[in-house]
């Protein structure tokens, strides 16, 4: 009897593509594994339909398999991203990493300067990575994530300088 092998994570077989109307579905199955209130399918196709939306999955293999996403959007001189997640099994691979600087390119070749976020207080993973990255504290939304049974948490409100330094 043979033992069935765990799936390969080969971080050199994920692509990044530009997110089109046909990622929706998949990049909210990967969202419903990430976060607690998933956001809907149509919720993502509305996102992607914006004229400033700027969104990128991340795929791998032949099988196409959405391991990440991040989804932000354009105004004037600045760009939020507006949700990202990298699949837990792909996690601290450089997937985000990746993700997050091409959300940042796109953003510099649009002549955005700053580049801002939202993360809650408590996701530790997430602020080591956008720390590494240069994001820097400039607001914080008291008890804005609900956590049911336990206390809120707060939401830090992130930026990067984009451009020259």
């Amino acid at each position: 009897m043979t033992v069935p092998q765990p799936p390969v994570r080969d971080k050199r077989l994920v692509s990044l593509l530009w997110a089109t109307m046909e990622h929706a579905e998949s990049i909210a199955q990967c969202h419903a594994t990430l976060f607690p209130e998933a956001w809907s399918v149509d919720s993502f196709r509305q996102l992607l339909a914006h004229p400033g939306s700027v969104a990128l999955v991340a795929r791998h293999g032949l099988a196409q398999e959405t391991v990440g996403f991040i989804i932000g959007q354009l105004a004037a001189d600045e760009a939020e991203i507006l949700t990202f997640g990298v699949d837990k099994d792909w996690q601290r691979l450089g997937i985000g990493r990746r993700l997050i600087e091409g959300l940042e390119r796109a953003a510099v070749r649009s002549e955005a300067k700053k580049l801002f976020l939202e993360v809650a207080e408590d996701n530790l993973p997430a602020l080591v990575l956008y720390s590494r990255k240069g994001f820097k504290e400039v607001g914080r939304r008291k008890g804005y994530y609900q956590r049911p049974p336990g206390p809120p948490v707060d939401a830090l409100n992130l930026v990067l300088p984009l451009g020259p330094a």
